[in-house]
């Protein structure tokens, strides 16, 4: 279990630059491009909104005049455009809303695409990918990238577009109705504003980064100590978590404590842009209608624009450090996709066709690092129909043979062939639908046991999964139960028992009709007992097809056609069982010692 000790301190990782912004920008154009018609309306309904929005301060101007009796002493005008006005905020508002419904479908539905390419990706990636990275830090990744995807859509349609747009057209407007200085007074404050928001939050960027990443640091570490639950019980290290899990948390709210003080001087300081923004157009709206120069209607609308400006800006500076924060989940999420398998299927790769099922293996050479060979120039056959054992000491390269017959891993040189055909230079899916693998700890889904059965081939009928239980020797067990076949396992199937899980993983293999089977050490967890009626059910799967069988009890494989012996990544005997009792060597010793073993455990 990986552990980070309490005063580890996350890594910062790099700010999402401009150039790593456009990247992500790129990566979820073609979502969005999908939808490039509804994309086309949700921007006419964004722009008839906006205009609608700008309208309405010329036309309180228009009403403010209109009741201005030095100016017009009829009423009828003004009523008028009480009418227009209120059309108008009604336009604003519905134009809006149908810009949402619009968008709405475009962003979840290339949201659900854009995480489900990630999902089948992770699922692409090699076995040592999942073994070096924790589950709970990827699933983190996936569900802030995905939210932060959905957020940045919102934002920049709803707000940040719309903004921009309305100060285009607000400072159009003073431009041409009133003197430069109110258009260059809105636009230095908004260029004031927008330089402060950026400059402040590169700043506090890093506090933000730390915390994410103490964030995904304390959850992987809650979901490491929940899924090793039983180990923590057996250590009686419940406090040991707590304590280290506080101290992540510990942590967590330091960061976090830095995020709230830089942002309460982010907001102070834009405040006090807008304020001194506020301050001279007012003034000068003030004193020009003091003047003359302007009527009393100007003043208002001056004030209209300045109220419904800078609202929105106020909330576009809390918009552009979730967009930052959204670019960086992203680009987190979209890290992932970086990653290229290290195990791929060739260019040419075809189907494998399995009709005997024999396995050779080639004078394969692999190490998991260069500096430690496991496997040395191995080389073995075995016939179809046979099967055959490998036992061995713990590092011998038993499992690691398994693996690569699976294809978890490429191999550094040699071939490993199934009826002839090299196994790399055919597709992964069908290598792995030809082979049916019991593993030596059975993880079960935490769903009923029909459903971990059925997951074997999820189309199958409930005719061949009842079948499939009736071969594995799992119905007194089922009928036993209160909920029979309905009855839930249990995270990771804690509630069954492991002779319990290994007959489901049988009953899940014999519903995958595989040509080829693989157990590795799929009896070494069990007592003698369960051993038994176990290997009762291995020689009902086992009937007519190739078997490999990395075995670390002896007793179960004295019926193999052909047993090796590993050492070192190396063969050091081969044969049956008796025979290699009569050679008196390496399996030998072991069997006797498994047998002293057995008679010192009886007694």
């Amino acid at each position: 279990m990986r552990r980070s000790g309490p005063n580890s301190r996350a890594t910062d990782k790099s700010p999402v630059g401009l150039s790593q912004a456009f990247e992500v920008i790129k990566t979820i154009w073609p979502y969005l491009w999908e939808f490039r018609l509804r994309l086309g309306v949700a921007f006419a309904l964004l722009i008839l909104a906006k205009v609608a929005v700008v309208t309405m301060p010329w036309i309180l101007k228009q009403i403010v005049d209109g009741l201005d009796q030095a100016q017009n002493p009829v009423l009828v005008v003004p009523i008028m455009l009480i009418v227009a006005y209120g059309l108008l905020r009604f336009g604003s508002v519905f134009f809006a809303e149908a810009r949402d419904a619009v968008f709405s479908r475009i962003t979840e539905r290339a949201m659900r695409r854009m995480v489900l390419r990630v999902f089948r990706h992770l699922h692409s990636l090699e076995l040592e990918f999942h073994l070096s990275r924790q589950t709970g830090g990827i699933s983190r990744d996936i569900d802030r990238g995905g939210n932060g995807f959905s957020f940045l859509m919102r934002m920049l349609v709803f707000n940040i577009v719309p903004t921009l747009i309305e100060l285009g057209m607000v400072a159009a407007i003073l431009l041409v109705n009133f003197d430069l200085w109110y258009a260059l007074i809105i636009l230095i404050s908004v260029g004031c504003y927008i330089y402060f928001t950026i400059l402040t939050t590169e700043w506090r960027n890093r506090f933000v980064r730390e915390a994410n990443q103490l964030d995904s640091q304390t959850n992987t570490r809650a979901v490491d100590s929940l899924l090793n639950y039983e180990t923590v019980k057996y250590f009686n290290n419940e406090e040991f978590e707590a304590q280290e899990y506080d101290a992540n948390l510990k942590q967590w709210e330091s960061a976090r404590l830095k995020t709230r003080m830089t942002l309460m001087l982010l907001n102070s300081g834009q405040a006090l842009i807008i304020a001194v923004g506020m301050i001279l157009l007012l003034w000068m709206a003030a004193r020009d209608v003091a003047s003359g120069a302007i009527t009393l209607g100007s003043l208002v609308m001056v004030n209209a624009y300045i109220l419904q400006l800078f609202m929105p800006l106020n909330f576009l500076g809390m918009v552009y450090r979730e967009v930052r924060r959204a670019l960086t989940d992203l680009e987190n999420m979209f890290g992932l996709l970086k990653r290229t398998p290290s195990v791929q299927d060739a260019a040419e790769a075809k189907p494998l066709e399995v009709t005997e099922g024999s396995i050779e293996f080639d004078k394969v050479n692999f190490a998991y690092n260069p500096d430690r060979p496991i496997l040395k120039n191995l080389s073995f056959k075995i016939e179809p129909g046979q099967k055959v054992a490998i036992v061995g000491p713990s590092g011998s390269g038993k499992s690691t043979t398994a693996r690569l017959l699976f294809r978890f891993y490429d191999l550094q040189s040699g071939e490993i062939r199934i009826d002839r055909q090299a196994i790399q230079m055919h597709t992964q899916l069908s290598l792995r639908q030809s082979i049916g693998v019991v593993p030596q700890d059975t993880v079960l889904f935490n769903d009923s046991i029909y459903n971990n059965i059925a997951y074997g081939r999820p189309s199958a009928s409930a005719e061949e999964i009842q079948e499939a239980i009736r071969l594995a020797n799992l119905e007194n067990f089922i009928n036993a139960l209160p909920e029979g076949v309905e009855t839930k396992v249990g995270e990771r199937g804690l509630k069954v028992s492991g002779g319990e899980k290994q007959r489901i993983a049988i009953a899940r293999v014999i519903l995958k009709k595989p040509p080829i089977l693989l157990f590795d050490e799929a009896t070494s967890a069990l007592d003698s007992a369960t051993e038994k009626s176990i290997l009762e059910a291995f020689d009902t799967l086992t009937r007519n097809h190739t078997s490999l069988v990395i075995a670390h009890r002896l007793s179960t494989i004295i019926d193999a056609d052909q047993i090796l012996v590993m050492e070192n990544g190396e063969i050091i005997e081969q044969g049956d069982h008796q025979t290699l009792l009569a050679l008196d060597g390496r399996y030998a010793q072991m069997w006797r010692l498994q047998r002293e073993t057995e008679v010192d455990n009886a007694s």
